[in-house]
């Protein structure tokens, strides 16, 4: 059966800017929204959009990722033809092996994976930004448009422009221009990273990029700017909605903090376009006799006995009597002692906050003022003291920490 379109998601990126969060996971198994892991938003943006055939692309500290997404059945990708597939990079006959040396070459590595399927058009997605899309839309204006390439665009401020690849554009969206993250940037058109290819085009480019020794195999820096070199017809998808390149601690608490938001930014009960996600069985949550929750998310398995306010609670949460968490992301197994109190931080899985301890600090408008963040599985002793911005990759006695 021939596919028309087949989807790649790069998935292998190591996301050393979220430091302690990535040190046992890949970033797109980061767990996100109390119940989800940022991979699931373009793995169930793909199902909802009609594509079935999608290749996970996996380096860096795979074990999790792998695991999770199994045989794809929470997000109806279990088939028997298509489906969900897992690839790392392998060793082929008379090659020596080799990571993906960016993502061109990751999906040069994987052309024999998309021959399989014969396909049109190859849609290449990122696996760590938050966002609903339709990609059938975009797929219908590349065919629309005769395109060899169609990129996703989203407006920013003029004054943001200048950290993003930037499309220039004709008055029919086409591009004629693209800028890496320019001084003086001409246009708003920030690239999202999300791009749909003819086959037959994206193949030949792939083949000559990979023969060049000097290239950095990477779309944005290479395989944009040959084609566009090369005269190839590219248009730009203009994107309106909420995306969220979650790569840093202070966007990824943002994203979180953002589905709290009354306005509901990015909606998790829109029952037509579900977000799926491989859920744990776990009991409902308990609140104990004193216990006091505000605007928070708190999700299966959780026990508060505590103080929760403006915070995400991921499954199997203990937040003990007399503890005050506000403003955090407590991810799953976490457990808060009695008087400890949590603000402004993003705790990873597994981690234990002692009796009476402070981790993070409200903001105080300084410049050194940030989320505290607490790697997976460590111990925060009884009255220890995490200030802002703090980064623990180490277990904790009690005590200021530097």
């Amino acid at each position: 059966m021939k596919k028309e379109c087949v989807a790649m998601l790069l998935a292998g990126g190591q996301g050393s800017r979220l430091h302690a969060l990535t040190s046992r996971v890949a970033k797109p198994a980061v767990p996100f929204g109390g119940k989800y892991r940022i991979i699931d938003f373009p793995l169930s943006n793909c199902i909802n959009s009609g594509i079935d055939t999608v290749g996970v692309l996996t380096q860096y500290r795979p074990l999790e990722l792998n695991s999770y997404i199994g045989n794809g059945e929470p997000w109806d990708l279990d088939r028997s033809y298509g489906g969900v597939h897992i690839l790392p990079p392998y060793m082929r006959e008379g090659e020596k092996g080799t990571w993906y040396k960016g993502t061109a070459n990751a999906i040069y590595q994987n052309m024999s994976f998309i021959e399989l399927y014969d396909p049109d058009y190859v849609l290449i997605l990122s696996g760590d930004h938050v966002y609903k899309m339709d990609y059938a839309d975009m797929l219908r204006r590349h065919k629309e448009a005769g395109a060899a390439c169609t990129i996703s665009v989203l407006e920013v401020s003029m004054e943001e422009a200048s950290r993003f690849g930037i499309m220039n554009v004709r008055e029919n969206d086409e591009i004629y221009e693209f800028e890496e993250k320019p001084k003086h940037p001409k246009s708003n058109l920030a690239s999202m990273g999300i791009y749909i290819f003819t086959w037959s085009k994206l193949r030949d480019y792939l083949m000559a990029d990979e023969a060049n020794e000097k290239s950095a195999n990477d779309f944005g820096k290479n395989i944009i700017p040959a084609m566009l070199g090369a005269g190839e017809k590219m248009v730009a998808y203009r994107f309106s909605g909420y995306w969220k390149d979650v790569g840093t601690i202070d966007s990824l608490w943002d994203a979180n903090m953002d589905m709290l938001a009354p306005d509901g930014a990015i909606s998790l009960y829109d029952q037509e376009w579900p977000i799926y996600c491989r859920t744990p069985t776990k009991p409902p949550h308990v609140m104990g006799p004193n216990a006091s929750v505000d605007h928070s998310m708190v999700t299966c398995g959780c026990e508060v006995y505590g103080r929760v306010e403006n915070s995400v609670l991921f499954h199997s949460v203990l937040v003990e009597e007399g503890a005050v968490v506000r403003y955090s992301i407590l991810m799953p197994g976490t457990v808060v002692k009695a008087g400890a109190v949590v603000e402004y931080a993003i705790v990873a899985e597994d981690t234990v906050i002692g009796e009476n301890a402070r981790v993070g600090t409200s903001p105080d408008g300084t410049e050194d003022w940030g989320i505290a963040v607490i790697a997976q599985g460590l111990r925060v002793g009884p009255e220890a003291v995490v200030p802002a911005k703090a980064m623990i990759t180490r277990n904790v006695k009690g005590g200021a920490v530097k």
